[in-house]
This record gives structure tokens, C-alpha cells and sequence, in this order.
């Protein structure tokens, strides 16, 4: 007797059964690629949070923000992500004694590690490519080594794109969202705050970015919110600023 059971009967999908199965593959692969880019990433930018940041904070009192924006017009993006990192934590050329770090150095190698840190790397070589070789951008900061070592002074400008408008031992506040040759005020303009606070009660030190996106035209007076991608796409971005410099300032 025979009990071998015959072979199975395989049906040919129609051509357009086929094609949907190869899409079907294709968004399954695509859709868990993004899943684990954004598992990697939320990892990674995890000790990154935003707090409640707007047109209504002191900062916007300032002589900076006042001059920067002197007719109030509402801000199309803004927000304020913190890292909290122990004095422990930190490197010994930050301590001054044990109880206490130098916020000062601190404030400079932030920067430092925002400007020379690779979340900033495609934008620097995007920008470099774009406008290095234009005329009366000699002075400007260009290269990695000029950023990780620059003192970042008031009046310093970086790639065509950014310039230092003030610095404290606290902060400090560059100009973005055009040209520094390009003082006048601008449909899209900026100021982005690098800054460190330090309490010795608690032995923590907090590393702030600050982002303001603002028209500063006349015209700019109703201006409304940037649509929420973007936004979302800015967070991520400073959250990877923030990751790369603070990491960067803590190998130093």
C-alpha cells in the first residue's frame, strides 16, 4: 500500500497578489527599521528633557532677546531641554574644590562640544560646502579643531550661519537662522542659548539649550507655529546636541 501522500498543490498568486506581498515585505522591513532608529534613539537622548519654555519667560526681558526682537513678535518654534549631570560625574579639571565645579569652563566647553560634536557634523559640512568660499567668510569658524578649541567671544561667527552675541560664565548666545553678514532683522531668525547652572547644595550641574526661531520683520507680527514636524524634527536635533556635547565634555 501505498502511503506516501502526494505532493501539495501550489497555487501561482496573480500579478497583483505578488506585488502587494513585495510591498507588504518591503513596509514591514521599513517600519521596523524605524521602530529600532527610534528605540536607538530614545535610548540614547533618554537623560534629555524639555521644560516649559515661552515668550512669557525672563529670558525674553533681556537686553539680548529686546534687541534681538523688539517688537515682541511670537516666536514660531521655542523650547528648553535640560541634562542633569552630578558633580561626580564630571571631570577633575572641572573641580575647584570638592564641594564645587567651575561653571565658567564649563559654560566655554559646552559650547565647545555643541559646535565640534558630531550632531553638528552634516550640518557644518553642508554649510561649509555651500558658503565657505564666499567672499568675506574668512574669519568665520570652519573646521572641527577650530571649533573645539575657540573661545567663542562676542563676535565670533561660525559657518555663515551662527554668531556669539553674548557670553557669561553662565551662557552663551549665538545668533542663527542667517548670514551674520546680514545684520538686519530677518524672516527667519534665531537665537539658540548654550548655558550651565550649578548647585553646590545638591552637587548637580544643569546643562540647558535654549531655541528660539522668530520673524523679526514687521511682517512678522502674526506670524503662527511652525507645523509640528518640524517641531518634532528640532526636538530630536537638540536632543542629539545636547547628547554629543555633554558626552564629549565628560570624556574630556
Amino acid at each position: 500500500m501505498n502511503t506516501i501522500s502526494p505532493p501539495p498543490q501550489i497555487r501561482r498568486l496573480s500579478a497583483g497578489k505578488r506585488v502587494l506581498g513585495v510591498f507588504a515585505g518591503i513596509a514591514g522591513g521599513l517600519g521596523a527599521n524605524v521602530l529600532l532608529g527610534y528605540s536607538v534613539m530614545s535610548f540614547y537622548t533618554r537623560n534629555t528633557k524639555f521644560v516649559p519654555y515661552d515668550a512669557s519667560h525672563a529670558d525674553h526681558t533681556t537686553t539680548v532677546f529686546k534687541q534681538h526682537n523688539p517688537r515682541s513678535n511670537p516666536p514660531v518654534c521655542i523650547d528648553h531641554a535640560i541634562k542633569q549631570i552630578p558633580y561626580a560625574k564630571l571631570p577633575e579639571k572641572y573641580k575647584l574644590r570638592e564641594d564645587k565645579v567651575d561653571q565658567a569652563q564649563l559654560a566655554t566647553d559646552f559650547c565647545r562640544g555643541v559646535w565640534g560634536g558630531p550632531a553638528f557634523k552634516v550640518q557644518r559640512k553642508y554649510l561649509e560646502r555651500k558658503y565657505r568660499a564666499l567672499p568675506g567668510r574668512e574669519d568665520h569658524l570652519w573646521d572641527v579643531k577650530e571649533l573645539e578649541k575657540s573661545g567663542y567671544e562676542v563676535g565670533t561667527k561660525i559657518v555663515d550661519h551662527f554668531e556669539v552675541l553674548e557670553h557669561t560664565d553662565e551662557k552663551v548666545i549665538v545668533r542663527c537662522g542667517d548670514s551674520p553678514l546680514n545684520a538686519d532683522h530677518r524672516p527667519s531668525d534665531g537665537l539658540f542659548s548654550m548655558e550651565v547652572s550649578t548647585d553646590d547644595a545638591r552637587q548637580m550641574a544643569t546643562f540647558s539649550l535654549k531655541s528660539i526661531f522668530v520673524n523679526t520683520t514687521p511682517e512678522g507680527k502674526d506670524s503662527q507655529a511652525l507645523p509640528w514636524n518640524f517641531q518634532l524634527a528640532h526636538r530630536w536635533y537638540t536632543k542629539l546636541w545636547m547628547e554629543s556635547a555633554t558626552r564629549k565634555l565628560l570624556k574630556a
